[in-house]
């Protein structure tokens, strides 16, 4: 990625410098189709842009950012400037601006393979070609000349010529014209980043969202959903059209701001590197969410969310945009909470915040605990540290800190704060002090030491109850005492349970200002003896719950007869953290598994426990007893399995979850019979996505070969088949297979960044750790090289997915700090990637100490 990285330091400088006044984007994807010139270097296409814009000091110089093969021409105000002599590769050069600015740029751009700047996929199953556009934080310069920072917004007219019977979406309304070219209406001012670009044969529905405004007047946004010709036959657009007008009213109702950029389409688009971005008017997704096969409500739970999330970004992050990536959390972590917050108020999935409590704070947790932890509001010193911080602290962090807030300064002036943030800052950018600003007016409350606390500093505490019973058996006290770095206020609600009968339910319960390090609650003083003390029951703060030692032992007992389904997810979370920090062990977690899960009824806490799980076992476990636990965890899911109801996701959620933990001759043996229909288990239809599910398992422990991995591809010749066959063959246990795999991904640029991911996830598997030990030396001999020739994605996906992490041994670590203390000046992205990788096998090997029986 070299002289591609942009500092804060730069980015300030240029804005103090320059206001943005328009752009005009002309691009020409005619190339896009068709053989590509052989030898000829990457596919392009060109991009001619013109930039309007004003400099503060005429005389200054500056650079405008472009990453592209080539550039043809370069005119600043009609002055003719040499390519040769202003272009690096990464920016080019423009001295002597003038008050009043007009650049006009002539470049040759490359179609990328890795989900960075204008994807150009070709579709196996039909040869169609597809394009879309992803930038965020900073790959617009890799499809047209601009100034790459967030905070010089200004309005943008995009044209395209396409291939005949293409259709073209950009942010704004547009049409073709009689000369074959698109051109789209111009945007309001919005940052370069949510710029975008749809372009190909892609099947697409329409709708139109309709609400009366309180002035009388009809608001009306024409709706648009989209994906592959060949996924339409998958494609529910009427449940996505669905959501979204159930968004729409939400937030037009909460945030009194009306929806700004007139149309909003949504294209699922494929080998698309994250979940969604929100470009107005265009959000993309990644085309998984349309399913395939048969899934349960937590996929569409979790699309849902996606929606709402990407559709919060049109005011949090879009209308309003943070200065510089210091503040991305203005944006993520309002997203990540709007997203539940409006699923749970406006849609059929009224369980989102368990899923919220059980699945993205288990990602926060993580993030907040690794050694490159950082405050909400972050410290970002350039793009690479930007493209990082996309995490589990922006976002989920965030956002349990936002659900607190609510709770801290009241909902009702938390929605006056953003109506208000809204209307004061529309079209511009902030940070962190406009917020405050906006709820210290709506609230009453002083915000600064809250922000300081809670925003300005990292780390997790640990609450723990402390109880005190009388000769009665009453409650004589209780109090809740607080750990960590930085002492912190906490809203919470204290539950006391009690087991009566079959059930361990709530019969008490006091919310309480934690503060210090220790807080007494005497409001719960009095109370009959709890077997169980919860000291976040509605999940209102962030933090690690801990147990006094008789509500340890009721959970061991009774976690499943626990009645709530948002108590029960706040159990098994903590009793996950007190795994991962050793003070449970790994055997013991899973044994609570096989022993509750399967009366769990929120399936996507189900899922969660499988995936906890596996990695329990395969990370945590010590390494004499994993044979023994794969074992009974087999067997735990096949008796689940078969007493689940027929045609269930229960059902389909336990056979997936065998298939990841098989192993057995019996094992294999049973998935053969149900790809081949000798075995067959009443009520599960076992439809594509779930072959291929049983299938790398079998690939994995070598009861499938080639031929048949390509017969399965026969079945499901298509882009995801495709995916699926790369990752079953990168899983076959063979020294030449694992050596192909590492080839095409470490030392080859040729695969996609989707089959860059297939084949990461097929070549580690946990079964085949001798198998993996000679990659060991490999991989930190190869690491900088990749971080400095490979796309800042790609990079990422080989770092870390390809550490040694099955390695767990003192010796990694002892060759991960030799690799460390000989690279002390590598990129700083880097080390931090590889520094995560350390800490992740060193948490593993004191987990592994603590369920070694003494």
């Amino acid at each position: 990625m070299p002289g591609e990285n942009l500092s804060r330091d730069e980015a300030r400088t240029r804005a103090e410098l320059l206001t943005v006044e328009g752009y005009h984007v002309a691009l020409d994807v005619r190339s896009a189709v068709g053989d590509a010139e052989e030898g000829a270097g990457p596919r392009t296409f060109r991009s001619v842009t013109e930039i309007r814009f004003r400099a503060a000091e005429p005389g200054a110089s500056t650079f405008v950012d472009l990453v592209a093969p080539a550039v043809t021409a370069v005119t600043l105000n009609g002055r003719v400037l040499d390519p040769a002599e202003v272009f690096d590769g990464a920016r080019i050069a423009l001295d002597r601006v003038e008050a009043e600015n007009v650049l006009t740029v002539d470049a040759r751009c490359a179609y990328s393979r890795t989900g960075e700047g204008l994807h150009r996929f070709a579709d196996p199953e039909d040869g169609e070609v597809y394009l879309y556009t992803q930038y965020e934080p900073a790959d617009a310069r890799r499809v047209f000349a601009n100034f790459e920072q967030p905070d010089l917004k200004a309005p943008f007219r995009f044209e395209v010529t396409a291939p005949e019977g293409w259709t073209v979406w950009s942010n704004g309304e547009g049409a073709r014209g009689e000369d074959g070219t698109w051109r789209f209406a111009e945007t309001r001012p919005i940052s370069t980043y949510i710029t975008a670009v749809v372009a190909g044969p892609y099947h697409y529905e329409t709708d139109l969202y309709e609400r009366e405004l309180p002035d009388g007047t009809v608001l009306r946004i024409p709706l648009g959903a989209m994906c592959r010709k060949g996924l339409a036959r998958h494609f529910d657009a009427d449940d996505v059209f669905l959501v979204t007008k159930q968004g729409l009213d939400f937030f037009h109702e909460h945030f009194d701001y009306p929806y700004p950029f007139g149309k909003y389409d949504q294209a699922f688009v494929p080998e698309y590197n994250i979940g969604a971005m929100e470009n107005p008017g265009m959000v993309t997704f990644r085309e998984e969410f349309v399913f395939r096969g048969k899934v349960t409500t937590a996929s569409y739970e979790r699309r849902a969310n996606v929606i709402l999330h990407e559709m919060a970004h049109m005011w949090f992050g879009d209308l309003v945009t943070m200065e510089w990536w210091d503040d991305l959390w203005l944006k993520e972590s309002f997203a990540d909470f709007m997203g539940s917050f409006s699923m749970v108020e406006a849609t059929r999935f009224t369980n989102g915040w368990v899923t919220f409590a059980n699945n993205r704070k288990a990602w926060a947790y993580r993030a907040d605990q690794l050694p490159s932890t950082h405050p909400i509001t972050a410290d970002i010193r350039d793009l690479e540290d930007a493209k990082l911080n996309f995490d589990g602290i922006t976002y989920a962090k965030g956002a349990a800190v936002l659900k607190q807030l609510v709770a801290y300064v009241g909902r009702d002036a938390f929605l006056e704060g953003a109506r208000r943030y809204f209307k004061r800052h529309a079209y511009g950018n902030t940070t962190l002090a406009d917020l405050l600003a906006v709820l210290e007016e709506t609230s009453g409350r002083d915000m600064t030491e809250w922000s300081r606390a809670w925003l300005q500093t990292a780390g997790v505490n640990a609450l723990t109850p402390e109880v005190a019973l009388g000769a009665d058996g009453r409650v004589t006290g209780l109090a809740v005492a607080q750990d960590g770095e930085t002492l912190r206020p906490h809203r919470v609600v204290v539950g006391l349970y009690r087991v009566e009968g079959e059930k361990l339910v709530r019969y008490a319960q006091a919310g309480t200002d934690v503060t210090g390090a220790r807080t007494e609650v005497p409001e719960l003083v009095g109370a009959d003896g709890p077997d169980l003390v919860l000291v976040n029951d509605e999940d209102l703060t962030y933090c690690k719950v801990r147990f006094d030692a008789r509500s340890l032992d009721t959970l061991r007992a009774h976690l499943g007869d626990i009645d709530d389904p948002l108590a029960r997810a706040l159990g098994w979370s903590a009793l996950w953290n007190l795994t991962r920090d050793a003070l449970l062990p790994a055997r013991e977690f899973i044994d609570l598994v096989l022993r509750f899960a399967g009366r769990e009824s929120d399936i996507g806490v189900l899922q969660m426990l499988h995936a906890w799980a596996r990695t329990a076992l395969a990370r945590y476990a010590a390494p004499g007893w994993r044979e023994e636990g794969g074992r009974l965890l087999a067997e735990g899911a096949l008796t689940e399995l078969r007493r689940a109801e027929p045609g269930s996701q229960h059902q389909l959620t336990w056979a997936r979850f065998l298939a990841s933990v098989a192993s057995s001759p019996a094992d294999l043996r049973l998935l053969t019979g149900l790809l081949d229909g000798t075995a067959r288990i009443d009520g599960l239809d076992v439809d594509q996505e779930l072959r291929w599910a049983f299938l790398e398992p079998l690939a994995a422990h070598g009861a499938a070969d080639e031929a048949g991995i390509a017969a399965e591809l026969a079945r499901d010749d298509t882009a995801s088949g495709k995916r699926h066959e790369v990752r079953c063959l990168a899983a076959r246990p063979s020294a030449a297979v694992k050596d192909q795999a590492w080839a095409a991904v470490v030392e080859s640029d040729r695969l996609s960044n989707a089959l860059v991911e297939a084949t990461i996830a097929g070549f580690v598997q946990p079964s085949q750790r001798e198998l993996l030990a000679p990659y060991t030396p490999k991989y930190f001999a190869a690491i900088e090289r990749v971080w400095a020739e490979r796309s800042i994605q790609i990079g990422m996906d080989v770092v870390s997915g390809l550490y040694p992490a099955l390695q767990d041994s003192p010796a990694t670590l002892e060759a991960t700090d030799a690799w460390l203390d000989a690279h002390a000046s590598a990129a700083p992205a880097l080390r931090r990637l590889v520094l995560e990788a350390r800490d992740d096998l060193a948490r593993a090997l004191r987990a592994q100490v603590a369920d070694t029986p003494a």
